[in-house]
């Protein structure tokens, strides 16, 4: 029964990716627009409608579909979904009529062409600064992470690295909660905060990452009372007239830092002060990126570290899911 389940999935995804590919070539060769001009619905509306109609006409009794995030993307959405016990990258047009399970990025060349220019356009120094910018609770920027940990560990006394927090929220009050944290134990307890943070990435248990990580509990009580009563930031949750274009609550900590570097999702990499693009998110691939920047790399770059991504979200399960995508305004 399980294995028919699965097939009818299989099918009924199959089904989609046709005609979404379809439908996008039908477009392209017209020339025409994948949105409605002036017909255009909220990110979350259009996530919701295709959410119902693949649960409503595409999925057998008992199988569900769920969104997990929703993201901007050029002129469509972009849904992050899970059927079954799969996630799944699939696109909507902006006036939520027309549903593309898969993107085939066309221009993968030239992005490719402009990230290489990009590298190269890194300053070379002595000593390499590098900053992730991150919402806690984003499953992209917790893949973002997972990259960042392993080149962290094999450079961390060669270059400055360090982790850093997008100027607003996606994810309810809890990731208010947890960058808070975070950025408090950086401050407090820095050298246990990489301990913590590959704890937390795991499964998201917090509580059981500070025990493990030895956390001051005291001082990170009152770090955290201390820096809310400084960026006003739960006095602001609770107030809706300060939301970032009235939907998401500012997290001001970084606002500094993300406004230098056009900060605007997560996860965002900065190497000596440029936005870099990392793809695909694996260790190998940023260390790369990082040795590139250094004025002479140090002999840590010759090691090597894993080539495969890492999934979005919780856990450390490799090559599964997608290695881009993000959370973002």
């Amino acid at each position: 029964m399980k294995k028919k389940v699965k097939n009818l999935i299989i099918v009924g995804m199959a089904l989609i990716l046709v005609s979404g590919v379809f439908l996008y070539f039908y477009f392209q060769r017209k020339g025409k627009s994948l949105t409605v001009k002036g017909n255009i619905v909220s990110s979350q509306e259009a996530a919701q409608r295709a959410i119902e109609y693949i649960n409503n006409n595409l999925l057998v009794p008992g199988v569900t579909a769920s969104l997990l995030e929703v993201s901007e993307e050029d002129e469509v959405y972009k849904i992050h979904i899970k059927i079954g016990g799969n996630e799944y990258d699939s696109y909507i047009s902006k006036d939520g009529k027309y549903l593309f399970p898969e993107g085939y990025d066309l221009t993968l060349k030239k992005e490719t062409e402009k990230e290489n220019a990009e590298e190269k356009d890194v300053e070379k120094v002595e000593k390499p600064d590098v900053k992730l910018f991150v919402m806690s609770y984003c499953p992209f920027g917790l893949q973002a992470e997972k990259m960042f940990l392993p080149v962290y560990n094999l450079l961390k006394d060669k270059a400055e690295m360090g982790v850093y927090f997008v100027n607003y929220i996606m994810h309810d009050k809890k990731e208010l909660d947890e960058n808070l944290r975070q950025y408090c134990i950086q401050k407090e307890e820095k050298e246990k905060y990489y301990d913590y943070l590959s704890c937390f990435i795991e499964d998201g248990n917090f509580d059981k990452c500070l025990d493990d990580a030895n956390i001051n509990r005291g001082k990170l009580r009152t770090c955290i009372e201390d820096t809310d009563k400084q960026y006003n930031i739960y006095a602001q949750y609770e107030d809706k007239n300060t939301w970032l274009n009235g939907r998401f609550p500012k997290f001001d900590v970084h606002t500094d830092l993300n406004q230098k570097y056009g900060v605007r999702g997560s996860p965002t990499v900065v190497v000596n002060d440029k936005v870099v693009q990392v793809n695909p998110r694996s260790p190998e691939k940023f260390k790369e990126i990082v040795c590139a920047s250094f004025s002479s790399a140090p002999q840590e770059c010759s090691e090597t570290l894993s080539d495969k991504a890492f999934s979005p979200g919780f856990g450390f399960k490799e090559g599964e899911g997608s290695s881009g995508g993000g959370c973002g305004q």
